[in-house]
């Protein structure tokens, strides 16, 4: 037992698993319980005389006018408001809720507290022309730093700014990732041609993009390399074969069905909404019910930092949970005198994470458009890309039709396939200023898989993951929204919203990290040399997941269910040890 399990840890131990993301960055050997969790964000000074500055925020901004959009988050706040005091508690009790002007009186006589021992700190100016990780929250806005954020919704991080080409966010993303290895992995750039690079993706891609961040890969010096969408890595993860997996992140909520390994293109759907905008809502509702600490500027780091970890302390879907609590939170800024703020908050700390299931109260961080999978359309690198296999296809359709007027036969032996792509068509939302609610995708979601029994499949099992939806209670919340709406013929007889015993925010990256492992993944892995010579067309043939589709093409669907038998045996394991 020791010699076989003594290889695959050494084995582990060399590949490296990224799984990057708008906020965070995990990263981490395969062979480690837990990635390093890092914010994934770099500050660059600026040049001389460059009077262009950038700054990415932690937060979205509010972008719209408050009071041009005021009246329907107030009726957005009330309808929610309302739903909740139409709830029974666990033991029948109607709920009750404290008026937001009752807690407002209490928290416009809130003072400042100094806090005991405290020492009044400064700001240290770092000495390096280019700062990453955490340390990028400690610069003075005042200081000549362009802060970048490399991705944003779910995307690369394009933008018209500065630092905002595609160039120049892969260069970020180097630079982060290469920062990351050497201070917290410890491994030495030189060295990177003894490991291998997973990569965790979205399960929504662009395709120029996996090809950039490949050869990005291999030429920082992996010496080989492959890419995993992330709903796929979560069921790994989980321990489970098949469901309806839900990404909600800090920026983006992301919805696909997964069947034994592979997402199905025509489920995936993201919402541009996350965590971030969840937060966003929180202090508005805080403000109206008179937070004291009237300086509070959600765009500035260290107060966006001390919202979140409000939010992530205060907020939740629990019903028992009635009238008006108070919560306490520390202000430690340097050049300033630490102080405590005790307030009051009622359902406000409810209302909040529900904007997920009413998304209009997400409107104040701007308009959001919903992004499905796109059709591809080609790619001028590769010879075989999908324009090709649809003109050929249907040339093999012309030509029975030239053999009946008397124009030569086909072969009899071989078989006329259509090429034509399925199942990429775009969900039927309704009008683009209706944005879904994540209940709304969960079941439009479901309705686009292909067969009613796999419909039914996915009804029964929806897994959460992700930063996002860390809220007591909401999945219960979840489960009676869905519930309600699945059509009577695919109702389930029960509808299990799958939670994991580990932090929802890295279970993708654990799933990849034990597909990584098994024996049968090395037909998954592209060598730099292989690269080299065969480019996007390796790519395309060893991914893990469908690049392109066609009718009667086998692609990597044959490649992934090679893995099947394993990846059960892991499921098996990974249950087994929750049992215990």
């Amino acid at each position: 037992m020791g010699e076989t399990e003594e290889p695959t840890l050494m084995q582990a131990q060399s590949i490296i698993v990224i799984h990057p993301g708008s906020l965070y960055l995990k990263i981490g050997r395969a062979s480690d319980l837990n990635p390093h969790t890092e914010l994934h964000a770099l500050a660059r000074r600026r040049l001389n005389g460059d009077l262009s500055p950038h700054t990415d925020r932690l937060l979205p901004p509010i972008v719209c006018k408050l009071k041009d959009i005021e009246a329907e988050l107030d009726k957005c706040r009330l309808s929610i408001s309302h739903c909740l005091q139409s709830c029974p508690m666990s033991d029948g009790q109607r709920r009750y809720a404290t008026p937001p002007q009752q807690i407002a009186q209490y928290n416009r006589r809130s003072r400042p507290e100094p806090v005991n021992n405290s020492i009044i700190t400064d700001w240290v100016k770092p000495e390096a022309d280019v700062v990453v990780g955490a340390e990028v929250l400690n610069i003075n806005p005042e200081w000549d730093y362009n802060i970048h954020f490399p991705i944003k919704r779910g995307e690369l991080n394009i933008h018209a700014g500065v630092g905002g080409s595609l160039t120049a966010v892969l260069a970020d993303l180097e630079c982060i990732w290469g920062w990351v290895i050497q201070t917290k992995l410890h491994i030495q750039l030189q060295d990177l041609k003894n490991y291998r690079a997973v990569l965790v993706i979205p399960d929504i891609y662009n395709r120029q993009y996996l090809r950039e961040l490949t050869n990005m890969l291999l030429q920082m010096g992996f010496s080989s390399c492959f890419l995993l969408q992330d709903h796929v890595g979560a069921t790994f993860g989980a321990g489970l074969g098949t469901a309806c997996v839900v990404d909600c992140g800090h920026s983006k909520t992301s919805v696909s069905c997964v069947e034994d390994g592979i997402t199905q293109p025509a489920t995936r759907v993201r919402l541009p909404y996350g965590g971030g905008d969840i937060t966003q809502c929180l202090f508005w509702l805080l403000n109206k019910c008179g937070f004291p600490y009237k300086d509070c500027n959600p765009l500035l780091p260290l107060d966006a930092l001390l919202l979140e970890k409000f939010k992530q302390e205060s907020c939740h879907v629990d019903l028992d949970v009635c009238g008006c609590r108070e919560r306490s939170f520390i202000i430690n800024q340097p050049q300033r005198e630490p102080v405590r703020y005790t307030v009051q908050v009622g359902d406000e700390c409810m209302i909040a994470p529900l904007s997920l299931f009413q998304p209009e109260l997400l409107n104040l961080t701007g308009p959001k458009v919903m992004v499905t999978q796109k059709r591809n359309t080609g790619d001028p690198s590769d010879p075989h890309d999908s324009d090709y296999l649809r003109e050929t296809g249907r040339k093999g359709k012309e030509a029975p039709e030239a053999a009946a007027d008397g124009g030569g036969s086909a072969p009899a032996d071989e078989e006329i396939v259509d090429i034509e792509m399925t199942g990429d068509a775009e969900f039927n939302a309704g009008p683009p200023s209706q944005l879904l609610s994540i209940d709304q995708a969960i079941l439009q979601s479901i309705q686009r898989c292909a067969s009613d029994d796999l419909k039914k499949k996915m009804y029964s099992c929806i897994l959460v993951v992700g930063g996002g939806m860390k809220f007591r209670g909401i999945s219960n919340w979840l489960q009676k929204k869905i519930s309600l709406q699945i059509p009577p013929n695919f109702r389930p007889e029960q509808t299990d919203i799958v939670t994991t015993p580990m932090d929802p925010m890295i279970v993708a990256w654990k799933g990849a990290a034990i597909l990584a492992c098994l024996e049968s993944a090395h037909e998954l892995w592209i060598t730099k040399a292989e690269w080299e010579k065969y480019a996007v067309k390796v790519l395309r043939e060893r991914s893990p997941f469908i690049w392109r589709r066609s009718v009667g093409e086998i692609c990597t669907g044959i490649l992934v269910l090679t893995l099947l038998e394993e990846i059960m045996r892991i499921i098996f394991m990974i249950r087994h040890i929750w049992n215990i």
